[in-house]
Formats: structure tokens, sequence, C-alpha cells
């Protein structure tokens, strides 16, 4: 239960004070929280200890949320520095490992899987904004919580646990294994909630049709979905929700920083949790601030974190925020259409910026297409001068196999709404790959 409970007893929404904070006092906030973190970490992290020093930079003199811009950001290759200078755990690491409780893994997708460590008080802190967020789509103690975000090494299965056990949830670990065992269990458990990630929960939904089962007719009333874009895509939103008969949300969070904002009962887009990170909004190119409802890279400071504290962490993630108060209530800033796509995702195909995540719309919006497709980049497909794409294969599946008209009506779609030509491979359903855990969608060759 939040630390703000006993004087504030949650409500049917509200599962913290902090929620309605105003502006002025989540700014108040933030400025002493930041103090005190940096003085910490200024003398706990040997990363941060040395960019101090080599900036000038006392903590002690900190007095306004601008003098961030003093520091340096932080990117991921300083981390994966770290770990290499300083191995398992690396340089970022502000407690002692005894003093650690928790340690969960990146994937290793693109290098060696990351190590993050997690103290006693950053897994109940984490455990507490889950439950938050939880409750504020609508979780109860009442209801069954079927959890299908993967355990092994993944920081999901065990979050999304901690925190509907600290709400009173009746938790069942599924885990994200065993398609039909998963869909069985639904149906005889009846939860009322269910969470992983949007590629999971299509494949599930897809398996279910292919029993002569339909899952808007289950107990499930909710959707959480989180590891991947999705649930803030309208055309996958749109998809999943008709085929579960239930409300998705959008939970977004990173391994580096748990969590970030996830959405309300409102699904006006995730919100931030504020009293737990500061946010700042930065130019791409620039890495100079930009002004609400202007996209820009997502830049992370925790205000409380041990363990492996970061300061400016560079997220990569695009996204646009609104700081101005939500229609239930809740005063957090949020980031409006969710992650919009990543800024190392976006390809440039004759001049027109393009994230997966606006493809993803189109095709899962269109009628006769399945939930899969993959982007598919090539040598080929550039200017032999520029280097620059002058085109870009999508690969889809129709449900139809006697659809043999779906490449051409798709294709008209996604020119008219992008802007940009593809070539369409329309293959059948069940060609693509499905995926358990985070879906890779664009494919180079």
């Amino acid at each position: 239960m939040s630390q703000n409970q006993a004087e504030f007893p949650y409500s049917d929404t509200v599962w913290d004070a902090r929620e309605l904070w105003s502006r002025d006092q989540i700014t108040a906030y933030q400025t002493e929280q930041m103090k005190a973190q940096l003085v910490r970490v200024g003398r706990t992290s040997a990363h941060y200890s040395k960019v101090f020093a080599e900036c000038g930079f006392d903590p002690a003199s900190f007095t306004s949320l601008d003098d961030l811009r003093r520091l340096p950001l932080t990117r991921k290759k300083d981390y994966v520095a770290g770990l290499a200078q300083d191995p398992p755990f690396g340089t970022f690491r502000a407690v002692d490992v005894a003093d650690a409780v928790r340690v969960h893994f990146s994937s290793g997708t693109t290098a060696a899987p990351a190590p993050v460590l997690w103290s006693a008080y950053d897994a109940d802190r984490w455990a507490d904004l889950y439950a938050r967020y939880l409750y504020a789509q609508g979780l109860r103690k009442t209801d069954v919580f079927h959890c299908m975000f993967g355990y092994s090494w993944f920081v999901g299965g065990l979050g999304a646990t901690m925190a509907a056990q600290k709400l009173g949830a009746l938790v069942i670990p599924g885990g994200s294994v065993d398609t039909q065992r998963q869909i069985d269990t639904i149906l005889q458990y009846k939860p009322r909630c269910v969470i992983g990630t949007p590629s999971f929960m299509a494949h599930i939904a897809e398996a279910a049709i292919a029993r002569g089962i339909d899952l808007a007719d289950s107990s499930v009333e909710m959707v959480c979905v989180g590891g991947e874009p999705g649930a803030s895509i309208p055309g996958t939103r749109e998809k999943i929700e008709r085929q579960w008969g239930a409300k998705m949300f959008d939970c977004y969070g990173a391994l580096e920083c748990q969590p970030i904002g996830w959405d309300t009962a409102a699904q006006t887009g995730p919100t931030l949790a504020e009293d737990f990170i500061h946010v700042e909004i930065l130019d791409a190119k620039t890495d100079e601030p930009v002004p609400d409802g202007t996209p820009g890279v997502l830049v992370l400071t925790h205000l409380d974190k041990e363990a492996c504290p970061l300061v400016r962490w560079w997220t990569g993630d695009i996204v646009v925020r609104d700081s101005t108060p939500a229609p239930d209530g809740r005063t957090h800033a949020r980031l409006v259409g969710g992650v919009h796509g990543r800024g190392d995702d976006m390809l440039i195909v004759r001049g027109v910026n393009l994230f997966p995540s606006a493809v993803e719309d189109v095709v899962r919006a269109h009628p006769g297409t399945t939930n899969e497709y993959v982007l598919v980049v090539n040598d080929s497909m550039k200017d032999p001068n520029t280097g620059m794409l002058r085109r870009i294969t999508l690969r889809v599946e129709r449900e139809d196999a006697a659809d043999t008209g779906l490449g051409e009506t798709l294709k008209a779609a996604l020119r008219a709404q992008l802007n940009v030509s593809f070539d369409v491979e329309v293959l059948d359903a069940g060609t693509l790959p499905r995926t358990v855990h985070k879906a890779t969608r664009v494919v180079k060759e």
C-alpha cells in the first residue's frame, strides 16, 4: 500500500494522493528530491562521480531543475562501457551488491545481456507504482490477474506479479509459453485481466480463433500490454480489443527505468510517474528541449532509485507530452499516442520519416490482414549515390487465401496515409513467425 494512504485511503479510482498533485507541487517535489538524489549519486556511483567531476558540477549547488542541463546525457553505450570497466555490475551501481535484492537483464538481441540491480526499496517502489497503474486501469482486489509476460531474466513478469499481489488480486503466473494452456486457463479460471506483449496477445487471440473459441465471450475485460508499441497504435488497439472483447491498456517501461508511464481507464495516453522520474523531451538532433505537443526524444532522471540510478537517460523513444490535467483528474503529464517510435528504428524513404508503428496502424486497421507483418530493407532498395532508401517492402499475411486483391488495396492505403510507396508481398496466414516476447518488425536482408 502506498506511503500516502495512511492519510489518503484510495478511492474508487485513485491509489495514491500524489496522482492529484498540482503542477507546482510536482515541480517542488522533483526539485527537492533531485538535489538529494544527485548528492547521493555523486557520492555512491563511480560513473556519475567521474561525470560530475569532469563537468565541474557540485550537486550541493543544485537549485533548479534547469540545472540538470549542465550535465551530459547518459546513453546505453555509457552503461555498457561501465559494465566492461567494473564487471559484472558496472560503474553505475550505487549500492553494495550485498544490499541489492534483484537483478534483471536486457534481452541481449544486439549485445551481451546487460544486468540492472534493484534494492529492496527499489523493488517495493516498483511494485507500488505498478499497483497504482493497474488500479487506475480498473484492476481490483477481487479480480483474477493472468500474467503472460515472461519470467526468465525478463523484467516484466515479476514486476506485474508483485504489483497485482500488492493490490490484492489473485495472480496466475502463466508466463509466455504454452499457448493452448493459456487459453484453457482463461476459460477455466476466468481472469478479468490479462497482461503480456501485444504480439503474444494477438497470437493468443489467433490461436483461440483456430480452436473455434471467441475470447470476446470470455471473462477478460482488461488486456494490459507492454514491451513493444501496440496499445497506443489505433489500428492495433482496435483489432486486439475486438478480438478479446476487452479494453486494451498501454504499459510503458524499460529495463533501466520501471515503470515510465501507463494508461489509465481513460486511455488518454500513458501517464508518467512524475514522483519517480523527471522527464525531459529533447529535439533528436539538437538535444534542446521541445514544447509540449512537439515530438522529441524522452530523457529520464530517477528521483529516488537506489541501486542503479540514472541521470538524463536517453531512451531513444520518440514521444509527445501533454502536461495539462487529464479528464479523470490526474495531473501527471501524459504521452499522447504512447511511443511513436525509436529514433534508431526510424526509416527515411524518399525523404519521408517512417516509423514501424505507423505502418502497423495501417496494416492492422486494414480489412483482411492478420496481426503479423514485417518490413524488409536491403541494399538494393537504396540509392547508390546517396545511400537513402528509395523503396521498402512490406510482407503481410491475409486472413483468406482467396483474397487476391489485398496487396493492391493495402498498397493504396499505405500510400494515402503515409505518403510512401511500398512493395507489398502478401503471404498466407501462418507464414510469418510468431513471437511470445518482443516482435522484430524491421528485417535487414
